[in-house]
């Protein structure tokens, strides 16, 4: 792997954490508006999700293997079910 392919891997990663973070203090002010709060507990806890999906596109990235892919989608272009043969 070369170096741009691994910088653009670790930016992917900040962009999804960075996304992740976002939702969690969007729903945080939503959930101050509305007059409730939400527990600590609860706060520290998304945070170690959004740590540990960090932790695994990093992980995917060092190691080479494929991760789930969050955000956008591509789809099959080949047909991977079996059909039978006309004959």
């Amino acid at each position: 792997m070369n170096l741009p392919a691994i910088l653009l891997g670790l930016i992917n990663i900040a962009i999804v954490i960075a996304i992740l973070l976002l939702i969690g203090a969007v729903i945080l002010w939503f959930m101050s508006w509305m007059g409730m709060a939400v527990p600590p507990n609860v706060q520290k806890g998304y945070l170690v999700v959004v740590a540990l999906i960090g932790l695994y596109l990093l992980v995917s990235l060092l190691l080479g293997i494929p991760s789930v892919r969050i955000i956008g989608f591509h789809p099959i272009t080949g047909s991977t079910i079996a059909t039978p043969s006309p004959t």
